[in-house]
């Protein structure tokens, strides 16, 4: 079994992981155009437990949330760029809008997501409280956002395609 697997196979591990005394930490995101504010909020999630667990939306899901450019990067391949990382131990991916009804068959210890949520916006904190574990707000590293590197992007070809003397008509 490698990094990314199953849902099922997640509710397995992190079930034999918890009766081993190992404290499970799960977050989850679209983690499209992986940027150093999602490394740095990873790694603190990570040292918030002995297992990172990362649920990221399936494409059709990313699409229902963010609208029909995204996601950038195929469900793969963030799921391989994510298992690459030393601080992530589990990825999984989930088709929902939310990943609630896997956390609550999850249970972690800890669940986590970026203060930008507000913790009432937060699916699965009602089911992970009420198990008794904890639900942390992580603070975003200021200057990050996919969102706005995608309008950087779009902003920097725009320029380039409005260029004086530039053809995008090729011979």
């Amino acid at each position: 079994m490698g990094k990314i697997i199953s849902q099922d196979e997640l509710i397995q591990v992190a079930a034999r992981e918890k009766r081993g005394g190992r404290r499970v930490v799960f977050t989850n995101g679209c983690f499209d155009l992986l940027h150093p504010g999602h490394v740095r909020c990873l790694a603190e999630a990570r040292a918030l437990g002995d297992v990172l667990v990362v649920a990221i939306n399936s494409d059709r899901s990313v699409r229902g949330n963010k609208g029909p450019e995204r996601p950038f990067v195929a469900e793969q391949d963030r799921a391989e760029v994510l298992a690459a990382l030393a601080s992530v131990d589990y990825v999984t991916i989930f088709d929902e809008p939310t990943p609630r009804e896997l956390i609550s068959r999850v249970l972690p210890s800890v669940l986590v997501k970026g203060a930008d949520w507000a913790p009432d916006q937060v699916a699965g904190r009602e089911e992970v409280e009420a198990a008794g574990g904890l639900v942390v707000s992580i603070a975003l590293a200021p200057g990050y956002s996919t969102t706005k590197l995608f309008q950087r992007i779009r902003n920097a070809g725009a320029s380039v395609s409005a260029a004086p003397g530039n053809s995008n008509n090729k011979p």
